[in-house]
C-alpha cells in the first residue's frame, strides 16, 4: 500500500474531508488533494503532524509495516 493510499484511508476512517485535513495542516484543498492524489510528494512536517493527529507512526503511513500501532517515543 503506498503512503498515499494511506493517508487517503486515514482521513476517511475519520470521516473527514480533504478541505478539513487540509485545514490542519495549513495548506489548501487542491495541494492535499495532490498529495492523496501522489501527484506532489508531502513534505516531511506534514507527515509528522498527520503521524500525530491520527496517532500512527511514519513506518505505517510509508508503508514499512502493517501495523498501525501509535509511536512510543513522546
Amino acid at each position: 500500500m503506498t503512503y498515499q493510499e494511506r493517508i487517503r484511508g486515514l482521513r476517511e476512517d475519520k470521516d473527514m474531508t480533504q478541505k478539513q485535513v487540509a485545514d490542519l495542516l495549513g495548506v489548501a484543498q487542491t495541494t492535499y488533494s495532490q498529495y492523496e492524489l501522489g501527484k506532489r510528494p508531502m513534505p516531511i512536517d506534514y507527515l509528522i503532524a498527520c503521524c500525530k493527529y491520527y496517532d500512527v507512526s511514519a513506518d505505517y503511513i510509508l508503508g514499512f509495516t502493517n501495523k498501525n500501532n501509535p509511536p512510543e517515543y513522546r
